[in-house]
């Protein structure tokens, strides 16, 4: 029988399994990912530990979403939840016109934002988990339902009675 080694937590003590069970082993789906050309595309994705990041975390975080907007995408909306983000992109083009690919972009990302989380909580290891939910708004209607969630999730969790009062929400101006 094979046990997998406990993931940790940035406080250093033993992260609870997902079901409350111990795995025998991990499944990570790793589906191919379809990313058409100049679309807007819908992002989640998750520490790896359910425990909660704490403000300055959030801040890190945030600070590496906003930093490749205009670079690498047009960044539409970000919110840095306790522990999950949520981003409303358009990837954009690099010098030989083709569109960055949203593993490029997620890789650099979710990297650059674990290796600073980490240095200023002194700990080590994944922050995120490996795969992400991805979505194509296919219609303005998709991408403004999209938008409003993003906006409403801090309210929906009861973080904050308006989403113009949480402090790691983004909204492009306009």
């Amino acid at each position: 029988m094979v046990f997998m080694k406990p993931k940790i937590n940035s406080d250093g003590q033993e992260c609870p399994s997902h079901m409350g069970l111990e795995r025998m082993y991990e499944y990570r789906r790793k589906l191919p990912h379809y990313q058409p050309a100049g679309r807007r595309l819908f992002i989640t994705f998750r520490k790896n530990c359910s425990d909660s990041f704490p403000p300055h975390a959030r801040d890190l975080v945030l600070q590496h979403c906003l930093h490749d907007h205009g670079k690498r995408y047009e960044l539409h909306a970000v919110v840095v939840m306790p522990e999950h983000v949520h981003l409303l992109l358009t990837p954009l083009r690099d010098e030989n016109g083709w569109p960055f690919g949203l593993p490029f972009i997620l890789k650099s990302l979710k990297g650059a934002s674990a290796r600073s989380v980490n240095r200023f909580l002194g700990s080590s290891g994944p922050v995120w988990q490996e795969e992400s939910f991805d979505h194509v708004p296919r219609t303005q209607e998709s991408f403004e339902a999209k938008l409003e969630y993003i906006r409403q999730n801090p309210v929906r969790r009861g973080l904050v009675q308006k989403p113009e009062d949480y402090p790691w929400l983004w909204l492009e101006p306009g």
